[in-house]
């Protein structure tokens, strides 16, 4: 998939309007608490600057629902951005219309604005044209380096295509489709998945598409409880989906039939309750006592799945093994991220996705070790389920 870059067009002396992904999140008092997606977006800001270009950034934040919400307000985000980049961040408060474009008309080279949030407007998420129109009014050319929105048909990201000859994607969502797309298309073998989080139901589209392409599925986390269930096991009160029990027992079926190698935890780290000070003990899967839950991948399931990891060419990794936020249950994550970043210091490219496995090999303190760590939770999910995303869609072919 060979997409447009920043570096392809001829930016100097030229407005660039930037889809980037400021959606980060804010505490009372409306300062930000992790500006890890203002971070990414740098180096595109400062490749359009440093080469004679003018950046006209736009982004959503929250979910203000097509109205104006102050506490959902970008001007706080342009305030960080200055202390990132030690540049003046130029803000306007709203994103179309008259004063902005002025205000984007009068930039010179070296400066900088950012736009009100675009999701002021219910336009945004109806992917409207008219509103995608005048947000093209504001510049020369366009690049979309907002990954985490890649999935969302949304005027900033979709219907502003018919508005620019040429749509480039920036830096951050260029190494998004390297990796993502890559692994998906021309993975090194043997390549392995390891999925976990709470619901098999999250995750159908995933484990269907991955099963014509991996040597191994690694499942834990709640939705491996479901999987469990739908082999006559007891499981007590384990999160359990039944109304997926069927699909399940497909899925093994089939991953037999199409000889990838399935592997479900063979014991587990279960909890009289769902809480941190729980009574809790490791069990065979078969043995889960009544009125007790499973929490976390136990000792022997642990050995089990990192040693399935030995010469593994592609690892991707969605979902944590367990309840990771309660200390007593954090260990089969950990054990994990730490196989998963030897993995990746023996050669192996290794793609971390989704905000909770994110959360987690950065609590391990492996995240640097990490080939790849994506910055869209749904935008990933949907690429590693095999579906087009409009983000993506929309960028001018090489």
């Amino acid at each position: 998939m060979k997409k447009l870059s920043v570096r392809d067009l001829d930016i100097a002396n030229k407005k660039v309007l930037v889809r980037v992904d400021f959606n980060v999140p804010l505490d009372q008092t409306l300062k930000i608490t992790d500006d890890t997606r203002i971070r990414a977006a740098i180096p595109t800001i400062q490749y359009i600057l440093e080469n004679g270009g003018i950046p006209v950034l736009m982004s959503h934040l929250g979910r203000p629902k097509g109205e104006r919400v102050d506490s959902m307000s970008l001007r706080p985000v342009a305030s960080h951005l200055e202390h990132l980049i030690s540049r003046k961040v130029k803000f306007v408060r709203d994103c179309v219309g008259p004063e902005v474009e002025r205000t984007a008309a009068d930039l010179k080279k070296g400066e900088l604005l950012l736009l009100e949030n675009l999701r002021f407007y219910p336009e945004e998420r109806s992917n409207s044209p008219g509103f995608a129109e005048n947000l093209a009014r504001l510049a020369d050319l366009y690049v979309n380096d907002a990954f985490g929105t890649a999935h969302r048909a949304h005027a900033s990201v979709a219907a502003i295509a018919a508005f620019f000859e040429k749509r480039a994607a920036g830096f951050l969502m260029e190494k998004e489709i390297e990796y993502l797309v890559g692994a998906l298309e021309n993975p090194s073998s043997p390549f392995i998945t390891i999925l976990g989080g709470a619901k098999i139901s999250d995750k159908i589209g995933v484990i269907q598409n991955l099963l014509k392409k991996v040597d191994k599925i690694l499942i834990g986390g709640g939705m491996a409880f479901t999987f469990l269930r739908s082999q006559e096991l007891e499981i007590g009160e384990s999160l359990v989906e039944d109304d997926k029990l069927e699909l399940a027992k497909e899925i093994i079926e089939s991953a037999a039939e199409k000889k990838v190698e399935l592997l479900l935890p063979t014991d587990c780290q279960v909890a009289s309750e769902w809480s941190p000070d729980a009574q809790f003990k490791a069990v065979a899967v078969s043995d889960i006592p009544e009125g007790w839950r499973g929490m976390d991948i136990g000792p022997e399931t642990i050995e089990k799945f990192t040693e399935a990891l030995n010469g593994a060419e592609t690892i991707v990794w969605n979902g944590p093994m367990g309840v990771f936020e309660f200390p007593h249950f954090e260990e089969g994550t950990r054990r994990l991220a730490v196989s998963v970043a030897l993995s990746a210091e023996k050669g192996a490219t290794t793609i971390i996705g989704g905000g909770d496995t994110v959360a987690a090999v950065r609590k391990a303190g492996v995240a640097d070790k990490m080939s790849h760590i994506s910055t869209g939770g749904g935008a990933s999910l949907e690429l590693l389920e095999g579906k087009e995303l409009p983000g993506i869609e929309a960028l001018s072919e090489v």
